[in-house]
């Protein structure tokens, strides 16, 4: 277990020295195709009229000071996104992460925690498609879901700065509907600011329940569920110009756009609520149609459905770039590798974009209910070893790297870790032994066939382009400035 957390060896990707050599992706989009991109996965609309509806079930009048509270700590999870995604901008994302900073088992462990996360998200949310088609046109939750994810699999196979301009005009309209809600909540207010932080939530028989902090601190699993797609610019990094500049500002956009279109909505919603019981029942549509009428209500569920649409099709780039860089980094036999790294004509990995595509179609008809426990869970745990790896990511050769650095380290990755691990002992045990169980076997395997191969398997490759000469020293950064780019010490 030595090489557990030691750094790996990361191999530089060559442009052409071998045929086979491994494959790059193409550096076409820059801060604004990339931040909706990312924005397109966090997909605000659908995370509020999907994901916090049950939020104000278990929450009631605490939702938005508990999504506020999980914002926060993506503010620190953000900082280290960005830290180590400017020092290994890598198509791999928190494995190749991780991998370099934290050792071999830990990115490992990584990968297969994202990879649970993003191929379970995409089919439960496409399901949701149908309800919100329901003004128009009624459908089968299932094949509706199985359609949307079969679409986006054919949006993923084109070019990417194509999907960076489909993915943003869907997001004018994500926008346009939470604030249409916003707007709509403000203006009916039927209780004070004061009830943010009211912690109330009806209960049986009409009485109305306390929310307690242990119920606060159990809810932040999904609250950091809720703008998690800010990672996705890390998946990106490897396709964005100048990433050791462009992955930072980035990620900190994402989070803070994303944060405002949710929140914002959230506290409306909370404040406009005819009573306790409405809140708790989360029918977001409803209040809409109630504070309004049935054409703005069914101009709000049309404009969810794309939102949903937009996540899939942004969802199924990212998955396929985590199973590409997986291939590329030889994490499979070696067929499966080969057949996984191909890129087609648009410059996209196209075999690695269905293999996450029509899995997740087929998802549809199988219940995931269960499974966003497993989820939150994922995504907090993924989290905590990010945060282990930026702690780590500043000793031998990286400590004077050319990148972004984050203010108050490594205060901010040690409280992180704290916090996270806390977050985690407060989850279902049913949860916590499913994403257990999932872990083990993933140890298992990385036990038996990829660590008495390590020569030949589980290589995190990083682009040639984006490697510094070993003599290259950084100046080092002012707080939430990235590093002046290519500058050496006399």
């Amino acid at each position: 277990m030595s090489d557990t957390l030691r750094p790996v060896e990361t191999a530089v990707t060559a442009p052409s020295v071998a045929a086979d050599s491994p494959q790059k992706l193409k550096r076409s989009i820059g801060v604004v195709g990339g931040t909706l991109l990312t924005l397109s996965c966090v997909t605000p609309a659908s995370t509020l009229f999907v994901v916090v509806p049950d939020l104000f079930g278990s929450l009631g009048t605490a939702t938005a000071l508990t999504i506020a509270i999980g914002s926060l700590l993506c503010i620190a999870v953000a900082f280290c996104y960005s830290e180590l995604g400017t020092l290994i901008p890598s198509a791999g994302g928190e494995y190749a992460m991780v991998s370099t900073m934290a050792g071999r088992l830990a990115g490992w462990l990584v990968f297969v925690l994202s990879l649970l996360v993003v191929m379970i998200v995409p089919p439960v949310i496409a399901m949701g498609t149908a309800d919100y088609l329901a003004p128009i046109v009624h459908l089968d939750p299932a094949m509706t879901g199985a359609g949307v994810m079969l679409l986006a699999t054919l949006a993923g196979l084109l070019d990417l700065r194509a999907n960076a301009w489909i993915t943003g005009i869907f997001l004018v309209l994500e926008v346009i509907a939470a604030g249409v809600v916003a707007l709509l909540g403000f203006t009916h207010s039927h209780r004070g600011v004061g009830s943010l932080v009211s912690m109330q939530v009806a209960g049986e028989h009409g009485h109305t329940d306390t929310v307690t902090a242990m119920l606060v601190v159990s809810g932040l699993a999904i609250a950091l569920f809720v703008t998690q797609g800010f990672s996705t610019a890390v998946y990106l990094s490897e396709e964005l110009e100048h990433p050791r500049r462009n992955v930072a500002r980035t990620v900190l956009a994402t989070l803070a756009i994303s944060t405002v279109i949710i929140l914002v909505p959230v506290a409306a919603i909370t404040l406009g609520a005819g009573d306790l019981k409405e809140l708790t029942g989360g029918d977001i549509s409803s209040m809409v149609t109630a504070w309004s009428n049935s054409a703005v209500g069914t101009f709000v569920s049309l404009c969810v459905a794309l939102a949903i649409i937009n996540a899939g099709i942004v969802m199924v780039i990212q998955n396929s770039r985590v199973l590409f860089a997986s291939a590329r980094d030889k994490a499979w036999p070696g067929p499966v590798n080969n057949v996984f790294s191909k890129l087609g004509r648009f410059g996209s990995p196209w075999v690695a974009t269905l293999a996450v595509g029509v899995p997740g179609a087929l998802l549809c008809f199988v219940n995931l209910d269960t499974l966003y426990g497993v989820t939150g869970v994922s995504v907090t745990g993924m989290y905590l070893l990010v945060a282990v790896a930026a702690l780590l990511g500043r000793r031998g050769a990286h400590k004077h790297t050319t990148a972004w650095r984050m203010p108050l380290w490594p205060v901010v990755p040690v409280l992180l870790i704290a916090v996270l691990a806390y977050i985690l002992t407060q989850q279902e045990t049913g949860y916590l032994l499913w994403t257990g169980g999932i872990t083990a076997v993933a140890t298992l395997y990385w036990a038996l066939y990829l660590r008495p191969r390590r020569e030949t398997r589980w290589l995190v490759s990083i682009p040639e382009d984006a490697q510094l000469p070993q003599t290259t020293a950084a100046i080092p950064a002012q707080p939430g400035r990235p590093a002046a780019e290519g500058i050496t010490r006399p």
